[in-house]
Order: C-alpha cells, then structure tokens, then sequence
C-alpha cells in the first residue's frame, strides 16, 4: 500500500519510482551511471524515478537483477498498473488480474490479445499530440501487462468470443495487422485459452451494438460482469445480474463458431490479407 501523504494515499507510479531512487543511491550510482551500465537513456530514468512514466515489465526485470533486488521492482510495477486507468476502472482490473475463469465477448480485438504496435495504433488516434503521446505510451504498457495474466501459474481458463467484423478491420499498417493476426492466432492455441469468431451469420444478437462483456470467476467461487461502451463501463458482482449476463454469453458462444473452425477463419483472413 502506496503511504498516505497531506491526507492523499501516494500512487503506486510514485512508491515505485521512490523505490527506484532509493536503490540507486544505495548502490552508490548516478543516474548517469546507471544509464551507462543498463543502456537505458538518463532522461527516461529519471522520469520512472519522478513517477512520470510508468515502463514495461521487461525494464523492472532488468533493474531487479541489476539490484539484486528480487521481484521487489516487478511486484511495485504491477500495483503501478493501475494508475493508468481511470478509478473506476480499477477494481475491475484487480478482479481481472485474479481471476481462475475469463470468459469476454467483444465486437473489437480484445486488448488482452493485442500486440504492442496494434495496441498503440487504437489508443492513439487522431487527437494524439505530443504533449500526450506519452500518457499513450503508459496505456500501452498497462495494457501488455495486463496481458500477462494469461501466461501466469496458475493461469486463468480464458474464452473469446470476437465478433467478425473485428477480423474485417485492418490496421491501416499492413505489417502491423499482419502480425496482429499471428498472435491472435497463437494465442488461440494456448491450451488455457480458447478464441471463437461469431460470424456475420449469427444474425442479430443479445450484445449487438452493447460494447463488450467480460465474465470474472475468482477461486473462492465468486464472480463478477463488467459491460463496457464507447465511453462507460458497468462492474456488478450482484448474483442476478451476473446469471443474465452469463446466459447471453452462453447464447453468443453456441452462434459463434467452434474454436477449430474459428482458428480456420483466422487463418483464411490472414491468407486474404496477404494476397
């Protein structure tokens, strides 16, 4: 827990970077110093010891074994996650982060399924400056490490359902889009994960023109819905609403193709892309 300062608990991004700071002077080091032997630029690591930038996980892994600090760094980073979402957005991430059970519908392609480049392209859009692009370089980095959650022991039983008009979307990059299929392609043969595409055929649906669902089982058994729109998302935990939910999705997953036929379509689109 982040200490509470003039009545205000401190961030995470800011007991990380005091953490940061700490070591290096510990260990005797200029900022300087610390960029010659890491190779990381000064400025970027002054701005993570300021708690202006929020890294990714591979950074804290490489300072933890420059420090010999453990998984101290790696741990201070995830809590640090979530100040890169909105409040109330956060104890949605937590119950996501915990979760043995995901189950997701979404028109888009999801963001634990997103590639770096990808996910940079759909948080940036037009109104992106260079007075915020770093705000967007945190949001990629929340992102992909929220995306280790999957890959974690033990890891969670994941199914996606992907509305097919996200497979008929490309990035306006070639390459970008490209690799964006490969992954999803990948991922999709994780043996803890499970990827349906719902085609255009499924016709009308419960969730159509309703934003995303995401299903949340904790090991204790309890569970969780967040709906998500354009500009707003819902987290209930109320047992009712969560049993509605679970049965829309239920009716999603038996329209949407099975998983073999739905690696199949993958693969046809990546091929089209391609021609």
């Amino acid at each position: 827990m982040g200490e509470v300062v003039d009545g205000e608990r401190e961030s995470g991004r800011g007991v990380l970077g005091r953490t940061l700071k700490f070591l290096r002077e510990k260990a005797g080091k200029s900022l300087g110093q610390l960029a010659d032997d890491t190779g990381y630029d000064k400025s970027y690591l002054s701005r993570l010891e300021k708690g202006e930038r929020l890294s990714k996980r591979a950074v804290m892994e490489d300072l933890d074994s420059y420090y010999g600090s453990g998984d101290l760094l790696v741990t201070l980073w995830r809590m640090a996650q979530l100040d890169a979402f909105k409040n109330k957005y956060k104890r949605y991430m937590e119950l996501e982060a915990t979760a043995r059970i995901l189950r997701v519908y979404t028109p888009d392609v999801p963001g634990l399924l997103q590639t770096e480049e990808f996910a940079r392209e759909v948080l940036s859009g037009p109104q992106t400056t260079a007075d915020n692009s770093d705000d967007v370089e945190e949001q990629v980095a929340a992102r992909l490490g929220r995306q280790l959650l999957l890959r974690k022991d033990p890891a969670p039983s994941a199914r996606f359902i992907i509305d097919e008009p996200a497979f008929r979307r490309p990035s306006a990059n070639a390459e970008i889009w490209d690799d964006q299929l490969l992954h999803v392609e990948a991922v999709a043969q994780w043996p803890n994960v499970a990827v349906q595409v719902l085609p255009f055929s499924a016709g009308v649906h419960p969730l159509m023109g309703k934003g995303s669902l995401t299903l949340l089982w904790q090991e204790d058994g309890s569970a969780a819905a967040y709906t998500e729109g354009d500009s707003s998302g819902l987290l209930t935990d109320d047992p009712e609403a969560v049993l509605r939910h679970r049965l829309s999705y239920d009716l999603l997953r038996d329209l949407a193709m099975s998983p073999s036929d739905s690696l199949t379509f993958i693969r046809d689109v990546l091929e089209e892309h391609r021609s």
